[in-house]
């Protein structure tokens, strides 16, 4: 067995020598997009069919006219499940997926590890199938990512086409779970950042449509959600358009702002089953009391987009109300207020899954909710469909920082082109409103506060990308407080440097000497006795921590004036930093990530 594995290595191996001498770069890109396709789109499959038969045989005996102690008992087993499996088996931390992706783009060369290829989709399958209240697709980015990364990585391609193998994994996999290929590709630009270039173009649609195409031939062709257009929309409704999108954007941001406050909240404790505990508790209490909360929730948002209202209140202990105007508007209300906690108790807690589904779902009920109320107040008839799918993409829109993503996402989810212009208005208001008080995404923020994310920002991309270990000189001769001119002489007769740190007996930096300023004195021999370091050294004019980030660095040169900075570690002295590494480091990086 093992003879036959080294035979296949071998042969691999000399695939891969003679695909870089008879097939370019760039042609090869092409064809490892389509084989990236169909691997997501494999996955996406598998994903999608294993949530849905798990849901299907644990939920086949709920009944919808009572309160079922299932849903105290399910989403808490799901997620005991997963956390078992994240911590005993794949012992590596998977949950948001997104920001892991965005971590690796910009900090780790777009490399992402082998088992990232199938540990999400099996983890978050038993979270969501049992009802975890998140949504599969921040776990089939992060496969398909890995997909991309890994494939590219055994091919042996630069970074530069890592990163961009890695986008058309996260393209795929929208594609695959949503059937929606221009939302998986909008999805990379908008939300992944990568910039849209003559190299990257063709890989993104090539994988996209073979991973979309792939979900259409053992799905069908059918969308995503039914939706059938059956009442029209004047543009008398706009200024009421307006009006929502506002909200959307406000109820973005107290989704994201909720999501942050929880994630801070398990933070602070550090035995993890006390974080399962507590999480499965909130989970079980609030899918019991709303049980629309169990799971993707797409069977609500199904219920609502063909106008069965009163669906949503099947499973629940509020049944026998569910013809009340003003108790369903509240009920709805407070799903819209609580997902967002049960979402942030099942990742907390030590489930698997994403804020893309949640997301989807809160728009539609706001939209819906927002139309009913109006509706009942006798301002204007509104269709509380349309509305359903114009909220949709209007809270998507706020969440992810992507408006042009959520327009199309939802267009191809439902078919509701018809709708477009709405569609565009409210993703556009909401956007804007968040932007306001939220200049980062919910998952660009993490990255953001550290200084490790990637932007459209040439500039900002490549000082991301650099690193301040790879700039740090190290030729520069330390001397010491005591010595004597005469020593200080020596030193700089054997150096090649014309800047001197100097340190003290426990290696802290405590000043530095500049052959300009005591060229004045060292040919003095009468002074080589007499002066010490300590009377001629200066101080820095700044230093650099070493765990500061390259934009940090370069506002330090900016503010200070300065050629060469200090670098050190907790008061310990490491090395110099100075300009021309880091512009020459710069070009480097520039060439290497950006050439097209």
């Amino acid at each position: 067995m093992s003879k036959a594995i080294s035979q296949l290595k071998e042969l691999f191996f000399s695939f891969v020598l003679w695909r870089e001498k008879h097939i370019k770069e760039r042609t090869f890109v092409l064809i490892l997009s389509f084989l990236v396709g169909i691997f997501c789109g494999l996955a996406a499959l598998v994903l999608k069919f294993l949530i849905h038969t798990i849901s299907a045989q644990l939920t086949a005996r709920v009944n919808p006219e009572v309160g079922n102690l299932l849903y105290i008992l399910l989403p808490a087993l799901g997620v005991i499940i997963t956390a078992i499996y994240v911590r005993y088996f794949v012992r590596d931390n998977i949950s948001h997926g997104v920001t892991r992706v965005l971590y690796a783009i910009s900090q780790n060369k777009s490399r992402l590890k082998r088992h990232n290829m199938y540990t999400s989709v099996l983890a978050s399958s038993v979270t969501i199938g049992f009802g975890g209240s998140v949504g599969a697709e921040g776990p089939i980015v992060y496969t398909g990512a890995a997909i991309g990364s890994n494939l590219g990585h055994a091919f042996r391609m630069s970074p530069r086409i890592l990163m961009i193998l890695v986008g058309c994994g996260a393209a795929a996999g929208i594609a695959g779970i949503f059937k929606a290929p221009i939302a998986g590709m909008l999805f990379t630009l908008e939300v992944l950042m990568l910039d849209l270039t003559a190299v990257s173009v063709m890989p993104l649609l090539i994988a996209s449509i073979t991973s979309a195409t792939l979900a259409y031939v053992y799905t069908g062709y059918e969308f995503e959600f039914f939706f059938a257009q059956t009442e029209d929309f004047y543009t008398s409704r706009i200024p009421f358009v307006l009006l929502l999108g506002i909200f959307c954007g406000l109820t973005s941001l107290y989704f994201t702002r909720v999501m942050n406050m929880m994630e801070t909240f398990f933070g602070r404790f550090k035995n993890p089953w006390v974080k399962t505990a507590i999480g499965c508790s909130i989970l079980s209490g609030l899918v019991f009391l709303f049980p629309p909360l169990y799971g993707e929730g797409y069977g609500s948002i199904t219920g609502l987009l063909a106008g069965d209202t009163s669906s949503i209140v099947d499973g629940s202990i509020f049944y026998g109300d569910r013809n009340q105007f003003w108790f369903l508007a509240l009920y709805i209300g407070l799903i819209v207020a609580t997902k967002a906690f049960a979402t942030s108790a099942t990742n907390g807690g030590g489930g698997v899954g994403g804020t893309f589904a949640p997301s989807l779902y809160v728009g539609c009920m706001l939209g819906f909710l927002y139309a009913f109320i109006i509706n009942h107040l006798g301002f204007i008839e509104l269709s509380t469909k349309n509305f359903a799918l114009i909220g949709m993409a209007g809270v998507m829109s706020g969440v992810m920082h992507a408006p042009l993503m959520a327009i199309f996402l939802t267009a191809e989810l439902t078919g509701g082109y018809d709708l477009f212009l709405p569609l565009l208005i409210v993703s556009t208001i909401s956007y804007g409103t968040i932007k306001i008080f939220e200049p980062y995404s919910i998952y660009t923020m993490r990255l953001a506060k550290r200084g490790e994310l990637l932007t459209h920002q040439k500039d900002q991309a490549v000082l991301t990308l650099l690193k301040i270990n790879n700039v740090i000189e190290n030729d520069f001769l330390p001397v010491y407080p005591d010595m004597t001119l005469k020593d200080m002489v020596d030193v700089i007769a054997k150096s090649k440097r014309n800047l001197f740190p100097v340190l003290n007996e426990g290696g802290e930096l405590v000043g530095i000497v500049l052959l300009d300023e005591i060229r004045n004195i060292m040919f003095r021999p009468d002074l080589y006795r007499r002066m010490r370091v300590s009377t001629f050294m200066s101080m820095p004019p700044a230093r650099i921590e070493l765990d500061e980030t390259m934009d940090q660095v370069m506002k330090t040169f900016d503010t200070t004036g300065a050629w060469n900075l200090p670098v050190v570690n907790q008061g310990r002295y490491v090395g110099f930093v100075s300009k021309s590494k880091i512009f020459n480091s710069y070009r480097r990086v520039l060439r290497h990530y950006c050439d097209d």
